[in-house]
């Protein structure tokens, strides 16, 4: 314990802790509970420091020779964030403000209590009136990106229905901007600004409303396959946001071509197969649970992505025209999880089905192992459906996949055709 903390049912834990089980267990109908006497213990209850222990602990640290626990911070203040944000905001010039925003970022880096008082004192607004600032993003590019941080780290105090409010007054404007700072950010020396830039265009797109889904710029898409998923450098986290914002553009068909023509299939083919050889450099153990390297998720997500676009006859042909496309399908199924293979089955699917030169494609099917797949789906421990929907791929094709030597009999034994 480094600042131990008696709660109302008169147990003691230290701060951060019971400070982040509350945030976490409290919802807007029921209170958390006390976690030894399971008695209700609400997110606003008081924490009454326990000097006693506190200095009990520091003389056990003097005995035994370990470092004393520091003491205890003062709670940070409403109205000293209040004076923060107003001399960040009527600061002139605006790159004047830059020590009281490295301050306000320092403050709410430290703890989570730091962070719900800063959003209750109003700090989204404040960064997000900096991040629309053309001056502000000009002048201070430093600025930027612990604007986009505060951002980013108070996002889940504010309350939603404030943050989503937010978003719908200035989602154009917003993204515009977010889509300058991502293409203004030198890939090396400021990957983290590219990274808060990506989390909060991530969390603007899942804001934002119909109106601008439905227009959003072929621009911001071009940006983000270039210097999030194309990118070398780009860190995985931003990875995963670029991926879940292009998720929740994808349900409107003009934004699936944009994408497309953006590119983002090549992109993310190249992206399976850097994650495939770092795996294998890893280790045979590490490489074949995608999960041990943090992988997981961000395969699932672009493989959700790729069905969505092969949607589309543009994106089915994107896919069949990289030499890897179909051989990257085939290899990431039953190799990643259920959600992984569901989209490679369906992405087989609809290539099988629909793509131009039809046979062609069938025979690269055949030869790189993924009529193969299909079959030891249909043998694996996987859900019923998709056994069915392999099936069906198998059944609709059958005529010119029977008898190819591609295929190994006995996955052709186990089921009737």
């Amino acid at each position: 314990m480094k600042d131990p903390v008696t709660a109302i049912t008169g147990i003691t834990y230290d701060r951060d802790s019971i400070e982040q089980w509350l945030q976490n267990s409290s919802t807007a109908t029921a209170a958390a509970v006390c976690p030894v006497s399971k008695q209700p213990l609400p997110r606003t209850a008081d924490l009454t420091p326990n000097h006693t222990l506190r200095r009990l602990i520091q003389a056990w640290c003097t005995l035994n020779s370990v470092n004393r626990i520091p003491t205890p911070k003062s709670p940070l203040a409403k109205p000293h964030v209040t004076k923060l944000l107003r001399e960040i905001l009527h600061h002139a010039p605006p790159s004047g403000s830059l020590h009281a925003l490295l301050k306000l970022d320092s403050l709410a880096s430290e703890s989570d209590r730091n962070r719900a008082t800063i959003a209750d004192a109003g700090a989204a607004k404040a960064m997000v009136s900096l991040v629309l600032n053309p001056e502000f993003r000009t002048a201070s590019a430093g600025g930027v990106e612990h604007a986009l941080r505060v951002l980013n780290l108070v996002w889940n105090h504010t309350p939603e229905t404030t943050t989503k409010l937010l978003v719908r007054q200035n989602e154009g404007p917003l993204l515009h901007s977010l889509t300058w700072i991502l293409n203004n950010s030198n890939s090396n020396s400021q990957q983290n600004q590219t990274t808060q830039a990506m989390c909060l265009a991530n969390r603007v797109i899942a804001y934002a409303s119909a109106s601008l889904l439905e227009r959003i710029e072929p621009e911001f898409f071009r940006t983000i396959v270039v210097r999030i998923l194309e990118s070398r450098t780009a860190s995985k986290q931003a990875r995963r946001s670029a991926l879940q914002a292009l998720v929740e553009a994808c349900p409107w068909g003009a934004n699936r071509a944009k994408i497309v023509e953006a590119d983002a299939i090549h992109a993310l083919i190249e992206l399976q197969l850097d994650q495939m050889s770092s795996s294998a450099s890893a280790g045979s153990k590490v490489g074949a649970v995608a999960a041990a390297a943090g992988e997981k998720h961000a395969t699932e997500l672009a493989f959700d992505l790729l069905a969505r676009l092969c949607t589309s006859a543009d994106g089915r042909e994107r896919l069949v025209g990289h030499a890897a496309g179909l051989a990257v399908v085939a290899k990431r199924t039953l190799r990643v999880s259920a959600a992984t293979d569901d989209r490679a089955v369906q992405v087989l699917g609809m290539v099988a089905r629909y793509a131009a030169g039809k046979e062609e494609v069938l025979t690269e099917m055949l030869r790189v192992g993924a009529v193969t797949k299909l079959c030891m789906v249909m043998q694996a421990d996987c859900a019923a459906y998709l056994k069915e929907k392999a099936r069906g791929i198998l059944r609709e094709h059958s005529a010119f996949w029977n008898n190819s030597p591609c295929i190994a009999v006995y996955l052709l034994t186990w089921y009737p055709r």
